[in-house]
Parts: C-alpha cells; structure tokens; sequence
C-alpha cells in the first residue's frame, strides 16, 4: 500500500472513531478547504501534503483546517517515530511550515 494511500486509510479510521461532534467539525473543515482553495486562498491538501510530507517528521494521524492570524492553515497531528505527538501548523497558501509543537 502506497504512503498516500496508509495515509487516507489511517485518517478514515481516525474519523470513522471520534464522536459526531469531531466529524461534523471534520466536514465543516473540509467545506472551508475546499472553498478556500476554490477562491485560490489555499493549496488542496494533496498538493500541501506532496510539498511537505517528508518535513513533518513521522505519520500523519490527523488535519484540521482553519484560519490564524488572517491566513488559512493546514494543522497536522503527527506521531514522530519515538512515539511523541507533534502539532505541525502549515500555511495552507505557501505550504510553510510555521510552527511545531511537542506534546
């Protein structure tokens, strides 16, 4: 199975899991992305994940899409490979990565 494909399967699950609160949060994330890309304010997620995967440092479990300080950002949750949960925020515009924080 390719990365990609891992990747969809283990956020699909992940959703499949959280309380209907979470995945109406989700789709809501989703209508913004995808209205924010159509406006051209913001990369598609594909896109960001092509220019960005091998700088996030470990697997994606989770993206929330929502807006900071007047820009658009892609936040990642990732497990690094010593097991440590990352919140890696990405300009959702120029694939950036602004901000890294260990948990």
């Amino acid at each position: 199975m390719s990365k990609t494909r891992r990747d969809i399967v283990v956020l699909g699950l992940a959703a499949a899991l959280l309380p209907s609160a979470a995945v109406a949060d989700r789709e809501r994330d989703s209508d913004r992305a995808r209205r924010a890309v159509e406006r051209g304010e913001a990369l598609a997620l594909t896109e960001i994940m092509t220019r960005v995967r091998s700088d996030l440092g470990g697997e994606v479990v989770g993206v929330e899409f929502e807006r900071k300080h007047d820009r658009w950002v892609y936040e990642f949750k990732v497990i690094d490979p010593a097991g440590r949960l990352w919140e890696v925020y990405v300009d959702a515009a120029t694939a950036t990565i602004l901000k890294r924080e260990g948990h």
